[in-house]
């Protein structure tokens, strides 16, 4: 297999591999999947990966190890298992999947790859990453690595709908060393462009890039994701109104942006409740409670007022249909840890029993 995988091109070639030589892959077997590659899944110069049909929920992301199989590290995270069909799954904001990837590698021991996510998975802030069995390290492929690849699948912004062979990942194959060093790049610079600046930092490896926040000329800088949105087939192609998911940001003469990330795309929303604590300070804050609870309102927006002496009262300010959600807090938060009272004064200790009847039996 390995001298037929020479990939019809000169064994002394190095580099990423183009579209006619992943095709030689797949013809002697370096791919395998057990349906035909869609007409477009070879790229120019990489190779879409599809979901196969087996996925699982988990509970948190892990660590990749050279000693500890993927199929064990499932059997202790795994919360429940999913069936990819044609109809399509929907997967969650702020959950993370492992989904087995359709396409099963067996490389001859020069070739190497790499993956990364897609490009219309970004712009939908999909997280995703590629696993190897007993490899290491995310979204690396040894050279000569023989078996199943998956996928870690964490939407952040919006629910996605997936199916069988949905893409959102992408794997590049090389032989040898693909990176140019800095005289190469300038080479290339002044040869192509790479990058439109007067003078580009080609240093560290690579190409540094930055953010236009100019007016790009209907007074916008950007856009960012809506909060409450509806699902998102991402085997659909322009089948969406961008105004539906995204709002946009206008543009500031001093062409500066603040990311809040209270606000911004890059996680999921904090679920707070605002609890109202009352001593002689005249303070109140607001304490991060579980993701059970819809809680919206900010601790700014209540007035603190002074109570007797000794006595803390906290309300949790909830919708109508979360009410039943919120629970009395305690001295500790239980859904982070950090002690909501430890800004108390010196000697107050003997709050807790008293202020946890009062919530319960306001909340």
């Amino acid at each position: 297999m390995e001298t037929a995988a020479v990939h019809r091109l000169p064994q002394t070639a190095q580099g990423i591999l183009p579209a006619r030589a992943i095709g030689a892959l797949a013809d002697v077997k370096a791919i395998v999947a057990e349906r035909a590659f869609d007409a477009d899944q070879i790229q120019p110069a990489s190779l879409d990966l599809r979901l196969g049909a087996r996925a699982w929920r988990i509970r948190a992301s892990f660590l990749p190890s050279a000693k500890t199989p993927i199929s064990e590290r499932l059997e202790d995270l795994a919360l429940h298992s999913i069936s990819l069909n044609a109809d399509g799954t929907v997967l969650e904001t702020g959950c993370v999947y492992i989904v087995e990837v359709e396409e099963r590698l067996a490389l001859p021991a020069d070739i190497a790859a790499a993956t990364n996510p897609k490009s219309s998975t970004g712009r939908l802030d999909v997280f995703t990453r590629v696993i190897g069995d007993r490899v290491a390290a995310f979204d690396t492929i040894p050279a000569g690595y023989k078996g199943t690849l998956y996928l870690e699948i964490s939407p952040r912004t919006f629910p996605i709908l997936v199916r069988r062979g949905s893409r959102l990942s992408q794997i590049r194959f090389r032989r040898g060393e693909a990176k140019l060093d800095a005289k190469e790049l300038a080479a290339l610079q002044a040869r192509e462009t790479l990058v439109s600046a007067d003078a580009p930092d080609l240093s560290g490896g690579g190409v540094a890039v930055s953010v236009d926040l100019s007016d790009f000329g209907n007074g916008y800088a950007g856009f960012r994701a809506k909060r409450h949105t509806g699902l998102i087939d991402v085997d659909k192609r322009a089948g969406y109104d961008v105004i539906d998911f995204w709002e946009p940001i206008l543009a500031h003469r001093s062409k500066r942006l603040v990311l809040d990330p209270d606000a911004f795309i890059f996680w999921p929303p904090k679920k707070r409740c605002t609890c109202r604590r009352i001593t002689r300070l005249k303070w109140c804050r607001s304490i991060p409670w579980s993701a059970n609870s819809a809680c919206t309102t900010r601790a700014s927006s209540i007035p603190a007022s002074v109570m007797r002496r000794r006595a803390v009262t906290a309300r949790a300010r909830c919708s109508k249909s979360a009410r039943v959600k919120c629970r009395s807090f305690s001295k500790t938060d239980r859904s982070s840890g950090v002690s909501f009272m430890s800004g108390l004064p010196s000697g107050r200790k003997n709050y807790t029993a008293r202020s946890d009847r009062t919530i319960r039996r306001r909340a």
